[in-house]
């Protein structure tokens, strides 16, 4: 197996606009699960006869 040796300077490192856009997507992501997660558990409380005022 042949190894490849690469030149750091060659690679290029993410930009600033590009991690602060994954950071914001994941984020995002995260919130959105856990409104499902927390709507889900809301509706089968609902369901049980725990309804809210």
């Amino acid at each position: 197996m042949k190894k490849v040796i690469t030149d750091p300077q060659i690679q290029s490192k993410p930009s600033l606009l590009k991690k602060w856009g994954w950071l914001i997507t994941i984020w995002f992501c995260s919130v959105l699960a856990l409104f499902a997660v927390s709507s889900f558990f809301r509706f089968l409380m609902t369901l049980a006869g725990m309804k809210v005022k």
